[in-house]
């Protein structure tokens, strides 16, 4: 199909040409709308994601903090088969803020015994969390977030586009048929 178009001439469906149809100026009108709203909801929800995530993650950081636990039990060994260095889960417990005790399960090596000091993190509740992210990791998080986030949002609008364009194109092809099937038999006549 594009081989019978002839060369792209900037702002075609613009231009007053006596061949242009209506349906070629919506065409141009919607693939405007649908890259500007691509362009820009794109841009505008990553900055707006990477923003939230960053946001999030430097609460994080401010709030969740390291505190001393002992661990209640021995961590199983490692076995024969498996490496030494591995980490496995087993019980501990800390205070929490308010004064309370509190118990969980963290990762430790295996064959640490129990009374072993380790550094858990908790949240302003007292209740056990991950290590919040470094900032570059951070930076790298909401970054990503808001790479994924902005295609997500432009990916919408773009084949909205897309579609639509597609269905116009398919039109113009139905009423082509239409036209030629009225007309070709009278093309005949004239060359014979």
């Amino acid at each position: 199909m594009a081989a019978f178009r002839g060369p792209e001439v900037w702002l075609w469906r613009w231009r007053r040409n006596p061949l242009r149809r209506r349906s070629d100026v919506l065409e141009a009108w919607i693939m405007l709308a649908a890259w500007a709203l691509t362009v820009l909801g794109g841009a505008v929800t990553g900055l707006a994601t990477m923003r939230a995530v960053e946001h999030g993650l430097a609460q994080q950081r401010a709030q969740w903090h390291a505190v001393p636990a002992q661990l209640t039990e021995d961590a199983p060994e490692a076995g024969a088969r498996e490496q030494a260095g591995r980490v496995v889960w087993t019980k501990v417990r800390w205070t929490a803020p308010d004064g309370t005790p509190r118990s969980g399960r963290v990762r430790v090596y295996a064959g640490t015994s129990a009374d072993t000091p380790v550094m858990v993190w908790t949240d302003p509740h007292g209740r056990l969390v991950t290590r919040p992210a470094t900032v570059a990791v951070a930076r790298l998080r909401a970054s990503l977030m808001g790479a994924f986030g902005g295609a997500g949002a432009a990916s919408v609008p773009f084949l909205t586009g897309r579609l639509l364009r597609g269905r116009l194109e398919r039109r113009r092809m139905e009423r082509w048929d239409e036209e030629w099937e009225r007309i070709g038999p009278q093309w005949g006549r004239m060359t014979s």
